[in-house]
């Protein structure tokens, strides 16, 4: 994909877990085909710049992270963090501004002498990476999570070969639960889909208030088989959300947010939050757990052909629907809406 902004989609995503950025080594990721390179700045605010100095480019995620700027590898060149700049001769130098030359002493770099800056936060123990110019969108904000149980564990990151919609779309998809979860998510004995509603939220994003069914192990603590109550809630183009609350007083409060990373159109990195009130299991076991459910949704979605999610109506050479697809159908609408075109076909 070109570096040139104007060819990203205008979507934060995440790109590696907060914790993975540490001890002051640059660390190389990739987003929307991009390569990329996130440091952090002295005071632990996340950075990211085009993974290539505009010297001779080599790549800066090879360099050496000194205080507020980022040195190339190659001849040295230092790159500043937002809003911070070692030189004296220039006040809040824009984020990846070339402020030092050291083959050339005493040269004060003009502004044209600069990295490619993204925009970056921490946010869900994740590091967010927007393309330059993006307008409006934030990452899903903490309200999503503020209403669900407090532990928090952070799954992944799980890597798959297909589109960043297709990974979505399947969170999305329940029929499919007795058939590749079978003993786990669903049972072949309950392949039937229950009559459900498709319902916007405030900001127009598909979402069923509530959704019944019966899983022989909803989760690491579950004991048995249960009649399971879901809420999903798309979050943006690559995030959504799953509540989950098994009939029984005493089952823990578990919530589910997707959050993918398109590396390229058709290769994708996931994490999940898992959200839980369950004090019985240690990180591990609820890693393990999410673990193997992606390990049984893996080699199905990255079997799907078109890899890119098609959003055409099958009329006119797209995908055929039913009515127990009515979630991700309207999923795929809303993405034709929001003129998301990164990862559809």
């Amino acid at each position: 994909m070109s570096a040139d902004a104007a060819a990203c989609p205008p979507w934060w995503v995440p790109a590696a877990d907060a914790q993975s950025l540490g001890g002051g080594a640059p660390l190389a990721v990739r987003a929307f085909g991009e390569d990329l390179v996130l440091w952090r700045a002295s005071d632990g605010a996340p950075q990211c710049f085009v993974d290539r100095c505009p010297h001779r480019g080599a790549r800066l995620s090879l360099g050496r992270v000194h205080g507020d700027v980022l040195e190339c590898p190659y001849h040295g060149w230092r790159f500043a963090a937002a809003g911070r700049d070692t030189d004296t001769a220039v006040r809040a130098a824009p984020a990846g501004r070339c402020v030092a030359i050291p083959a050339l002493a005493g040269f004060t770099p003009p502004a044209t002498h600069c990295a490619i800056a993204w925009p970056a936060l921490e946010r869900h123990g994740l590091l967010w990476v927007a393309p330059p110019g993006t307008p409006g969108h934030a990452p899903p904000a903490p309200e999503p999570l503020a209403e669900l149980a407090p532990r928090r564990v952070l799954c992944g990151p799980f890597d798959a070969a297909t589109s960043a919609p297709r990974v979505v779309e399947n969170f999305l998809d329940t029929a499919h639960f007795g058939l590749v979860h079978d003993g786990w998510l669903g049972s072949r004995s309950e392949l039937t889909v229950p009559d459900y509603r498709v319902e916007p939220d405030a900001l127009g994003r598909p979402g069923v208030a509530r959704y019944r069914a019966w899983q022989p192990r909803a989760s690491t603590a579950a004991e048995g088989g249960a009649w399971v109550d879901y809420r999903y809630q798309v979050l943006g183009p690559y995030s959504a959300l799953l509540v989950k609350k098994a009939a029984a007083a005493t089952a823990p409060r578990e919530a589910y947010v997707l959050w993918a990373c398109p590396l390229d159109e058709e290769t994708t990195r996931v994490w999940f939050t898992l959200a839980t009130d369950d004090t019985t299991r240690s990180d591990a076991e609820l890693q393990a757990f999410q673990a193997t459910i992606f390990g049984q949704d893996a080699p199905i979605i990255e079997s799907q052909r078109p890899r890119r999610l098609p959003l055409a109506p099958a009329a006119t050479g797209g995908e055929l629907h039913n009515a127990a697809d009515r979630l991700s159908a309207a999923y795929r609408r809303w993405l034709l809406e929001q003129q998301v075109t990164f990862g559809t076909c």
